[in-house]
């Protein structure tokens, strides 16, 4: 996660190349290969990250009110195979791919979002749930199947989960009384992820789950905090 500009940048249809790390379609399956510096101790970060999808989605979804941020899961029920030479770590489990597209910062179009990926039995569900800048809330429940269809479905109320250090509140969705902070995983000034474990349309769920406040990452001072935690490079 560097920070690098124009010219370090290389794309093709299938590929993707930023400094000297990549990203690639390679026989259906997306392969990243990783050189990259940790911070703020300078030591080295080199592996592969290998995603499996069961299936790939076709449909995406605008998430604000004017049309100008988009969101696309593309393979929400996934396998991953992450494999580090440097650190010496490797592990496997379940894997989700999206991505995020927009016509302005995302600061400009909200204020705050809560969102989870749970493994059920056969698939996923994703929540989303977004306060917008202009004052409206928007919110949006899906299954994922293997097949790779999605479901829009109702989702039962949002439950507040502890606060970490910072501060950054977070909620996600299940049946009522069925949820469990695991642990925080990434505890920022303007962002959170957390494991969660409990039940929704009564089944057992483990879940990744993010709160992003952006009204603190447009803070000045949250923004120059930021080079401490993502290197950046001209190249």
């Amino acid at each position: 996660m560097t920070e690098r500009g124009r010219g370090a940048l290389a794309q093709s249809e299938h590929r993707l190349a930023i400094g000297p790390s990549a990203l690639e379609w390679r026989n259906d399956e997306l392969v990243l290969d990783i050189r990259e510096v940790a911070v703020p101790l300078p030591r080295p970060i080199r592996g592969q990250v290998r995603l499996k999808p069961a299936a790939m989605t076709t449909r995406g979804f605008e998430i604000d009110s004017r049309g100008r941020h988009r969101w696309w899961p593309i393979a929400p029920v996934s396998r991953v195979e992450v494999e580090l030479s440097e650190p010496d770590l490797k592990w496997s489990g379940p894997a989700y791919l999206d991505t995020n597209a927009g016509d302005e910062p995302l600061e400009d179009g909200f204020v705050y979002w809560n969102w989870s990926r749970a493994s059920l039995r056969q698939g996923a569900a994703i929540a989303y749930d977004a306060v917008r800048r202009d004052g409206s809330e928007g919110s949006l429940g899906l299954i994922a199947e293997p097949s790779g269809a999605l479901r829009e479905v109702d989702l039962p109320p949002a439950a507040a989960i502890p606060s970490g250090l910072w501060g950054v509140r977070r909620a996600a969705r299940a049946d009522e009384g069925q949820l469990t902070l695991r642990k925080t995983l990434e505890d920022a000034p303007f962002y959170t992820r957390s494991l969660l474990t409990g039940q929704l349309f009564g089944e057992d769920f483990t879940a990744v789950h993010e709160s992003l406040d952006l009204d603190r990452f447009a803070n000045p001072v949250v923004k120059l905090m930021l080079p401490f935690r993502m290197p950046r490079r001209s190249r």
